[in-house]
């Protein structure tokens, strides 16, 4: 989405502007925002206003906008286009159950919609914990246009009566993307087709400022090869285990810019510069784009073989991984075992490869079956995905509290994680190799094997999902 709202910008003479819509606390980290900006400027999408270097529009992370939101939200409230809400997640519940049992579609009731404003103070000065939710008509639909699907018309009936400030004073994103892309300026949003949905919860808040509509382009999601939603669940998504991998980032945005567009003339490798110098909007396919990495490899060899010189390609490769910073922080794993200079690259070259060559003969063991190994590593998989600090003695703590949740000998359970890290049962410190290596490429190797080790069918993942989630403490993951 942001190389073609950047593309979009730059075709037209228009600014690229990045906002940091952080507003759910309890995901948004400053290592997370940090992720974001330095992906973006690896794949060289650099942006005209932005939470680093400022703008005539700022600021640029929501959560340091809070007082603008409050103000717009009581705006809403007094004009009768918002109301307070006290209702229980108990009493939500309830409601959502019983509309589910009588197939109705599960939206709010309007219970608390008709409260006084006396009664709204007493309630409020009682401490009653409270949400701001917008009004929503009984009848009728909402139509609206988007550039690339014409006209479209979602029911009121379909739309629920949105939540646009939580109880801890934060705005949900409906209220916030609105009122900011207004005060922004934004003229153009590209947004998922996901998105459509909530198109009506917007065109009303539009409506009930009077402001005008920015001009809305819902793009194809991406699919993974079965065509399934892109996940990280199935493929890596982060942008950072690409660049970990080793793929240029001319040849990423290259193979994104192929997905779902074309160039006129058909060529399908093009820099970033011919891109923006043919990019017509209208040209965006509504086909479902499929991430394949075979054809993203492909697209890879081509940009080596083809626009680098060997010069250029030493320097790319000294820039990737065999640089002087990174061998100063392999060095204290391993200088304690080498003997000679040649044994370094045997012990530490899973540090600067991809995915390991392993099968399931690596994974033979005299005491652990290989279902149990690869229902292990689904569980630090998915332990891993919710891993918020990565760091060392993080990784070690969580490992550990899941051996104790499981039962097993902590030996028994880090021999499949040795192999699927490092591709062998022996390695350097494994804690320390996983922090370096960063947690997208090692839960990039523990999904390659599981495969390996036979894979999760989708009916033994909902049983493994059910025992995961009673393994579970409240502290599992708070390294």
């Amino acid at each position: 989405m942001a190389l073609f709202a950047r593309a979009l910008a730059h075709r037209h003479g228009g600014q690229f502007v990045l906002r940091i819509e952080d507003t759910d606390v309890a995901r948004s980290t400053v290592a997370s925002e940090q992720n974001i900006l330095s992906s973006l400027r690896w794949l060289g999408l650099t942006w005209d206003e932005g939470p680093d270097c400022g703008g005539p529009h700022g600021p640029y992370r929501q959560s340091e906008r809070l007082a603008i939101y409050r103000e717009y939200v009581d705006q809403l409230v007094e004009d009768g286009h918002a109301f307070y809400c006290f209702c229980t997640a108990d009493r939500l519940a309830e409601m959502r159950s019983a509309q589910i049992a009588a197939k109705e579609s599960p939206r709010y009731d309007g219970h608390c919609m008709s409260l006084s404003k006396e009664e709204i103070a007493r309630r409020i000065d009682a401490g009653e914990e409270y949400v701001i939710r917008m009004k929503v008509p009984d009848e009728g639909a909402c139509t609206f246009q988007d550039r690339l699907r014409g006209e479209i018309s979602i029911d009121y009936a379909q739309v629920d009566m949105q939540v646009l400030l939580k109880s801890d004073g934060f705005p949900t994103y409906h209220l916030a993307v609105v009122v900011d892309d207004h005060l922004m300026g934004i003229t153009h949003i590209i947004r998922g087709e996901e998105w459509i949905p909530s198109a009506p919860k917007h065109q009303l808040l539009y409506d009930y400022f009077g402001w005008e509509t920015p001009e809305l382009i819902h793009m194809p999601l991406l699919r993974n090869p079965d065509k399934s939603k892109l996940s990280k669940r199935k493929n890596p998504t982060s942008i950072r285990f690409y660049e970990r991998m080793g793929f240029l980032p001319e040849a990423m945005v290259n193979y994104l810019g192929m997905l779902g567009w074309s160039m006129p003339d058909g060529e399908e490798k093009f820099s970033m510069t011919e891109m923006y110098d043919a990019f017509d909007v209208d040209r965006i396919s509504l086909g479902e784009p499929v991430f394949d990495v075979d054809k993203l490899r492909w697209l890879n060899g081509r940009w080596l073989r083809e626009s680098l010189t060997d010069e250029e390609m030493a320097d790319r490769l000294t820039e990737w991984a065999l640089n002087r910073s990174n061998l100063l922080a392999v060095l204290p794993l391993i200088k304690a075992r080498v003997d000679v200079l040649s044994d370094v690259v045997p012990m530490t070259g899973y540090l600067a490869a991809g995915i390991p060559d392993i099968g399931q003969l690596d994974f033979e063991h005299k005491q652990n079956s290989q279902d149990d190994m690869r229902d292990w590593l689904q569980f630090m998989d998915w332990m891993f995905d919710r891993q918020g600090n990565w760091e060392r003695d993080s990784i070690e703590s969580s490992i550990t509290r899941l051996a104790e949740a499981l039962d097993v000998k902590i030996r028994n359970l880090l021999f499949p994680l040795f192999v699927a890290v490092t591709g062998s049962p022996v390695s350097p410190p494994l804690y320390d190799s996983m922090a370096l290596l960063g947690p997208d490429m090692c839960r990039a190797r523990l999904r390659h094997a599981i495969d390996t080790l036979g894979g999760v069918s989708k009916k033994h993942g909902k049983r493994l999902e059910k025992r995961f989630a009673e393994l579970m403490t409240p502290k599992l993951h708070e390294g």
